[in-house]
């Protein structure tokens, strides 16, 4: 089965679908699972923050939502999120299919608080997953940017100009508030994880560009809406 985290826009897609309710030990998942299929494939499907977006991004209920994809039997996870752009070659409107993250967030981010296990995340994102979103972006002529690393703030404000200016100058690429824990969690449940960046703004703006503007609201959900 494939789960796949995302905004509201994802039902259409879904045949056959119905909506399953789950409880974990972690607490109740965002959304009921609504489970359908695409192409002849099983996919189970969460609203990240809520059926109504009631959840912004650091109260997202990140664990029981792996947790629930884990029951159900899901194998990998295709996540989609918005995304901030620090650079001015990545493009609003393109795509990133992130291959490291750097987390500034303060999140309970594991399921061994009681006691002592290691998981490797040398390499966080599936690189599976990774080269098939990839290519399948390239074959759909989308403009994927295929490599990139992500820096996780915990939100749910944005950056100031003095941190996303640290960020530019540390070489990260994009900017969010959401894939991390996620994708830990998904690797502490052994479940492959990959992620696609929906590139919504520029952040702060771009220095030597005075047109372009600092993020707003407005502008992330129009820019998203459309690369939905």
């Amino acid at each position: 089965m494939i789960g796949v985290f995302g905004g509201s826009g994802f039902y259409s897609l879904l045949e056959n679908a119905s909506a399953k309710e789950m409880d974990t030990p972690h607490g109740k998942p965002s959304s009921k699972i609504t489970i359908g299929s695409i192409a002849g494939k099983d996919v189970a499907f969460i609203a990240r923050h809520g059926e109504r977006h009631q959840y912004p991004p650091h109260t997202i209920p990140y664990k029981a939502n792996i947790w629930a994809f884990k029951q159900l039997g899901v194998e990998r996870i295709i996540a989609p999120s918005a995304v901030g752009s620090l650079k001015k070659e990545i493009k609003p409107g393109e795509f990133l299919v992130p291959e490291q993250f750097v987390n500034f967030t303060r999140r309970d981010d594991t399921y061994y608080n009681d006691e002592t296990v290691h998981i490797a995340s040398h390499e966080p994102y599936c690189p599976y997953l990774r080269d098939l979103l990839i290519s399948t972006g390239k074959e759909m002529d989308l403009p994927v940017h295929g490599k990139g690393t992500v820096v996780v703030i915990n939100g749910p404000r944005f950056a100031s100009h003095a941190e996303s200016n640290m960020y530019r100058a540390m070489g990260f690429d994009i900017i969010n508030m959401t894939q991390y824990p996620e994708c830990v969690l998904a690797r502490e449940q052994e479940i492959c994880y990959a992620n696609i960046s929906i590139i919504t703004d520029y952040d702060t703006g771009v220095k030597d560009d005075p047109t372009i503007k600092p993020v707003s609201i407005e502008e992330v959900l129009r820019v998203f809406k459309e690369n939905n």
